[in-house]
């Protein structure tokens, strides 16, 4: 008979918990896979995760704001868009015969 292999899910306290930890780099990443019992390849990826996002994370938040609302604006200018051609369409079904 073959055992397949569960795959484990961790909650982000506790990824965070482990991250910190690797950033603190007091214990190895291999002290810490056995410790946590969590492969070395994923702690790495983990803390490359972390790693990476940082920037992100210290950006000026009134830029995502701006953002967001020039996103939120062409949104609503689409919408009305789709509802004036919606219209027209209706219209020149009405005027053709075509059941709307």
């Amino acid at each position: 008979m073959v055992k397949l292999a569960m795959r484990k899910k961790y909650n982000s306290d506790y990824k965070t918990k482990i991250v910190l930890e690797l950033l603190r780099e007091e214990m190895t990443v291999n002290q810490i896979s056995s410790k946590y019992d969590v492969h070395r390849t994923q702690l790495n990826q983990w803390r490359k995760l972390v790693i990476d996002g940082i920037p992100e994370l210290l950006t000026d938040g009134r830029k995502k704001d701006n953002l967001a609302k020039e996103h939120e604006e062409v949104v609503k200018d689409l919408y009305a868009q789709i509802g004036e051609l919606t219209i027209k369409l209706n219209w020149l079904k009405k005027k053709s015969g075509i059941d709307v």
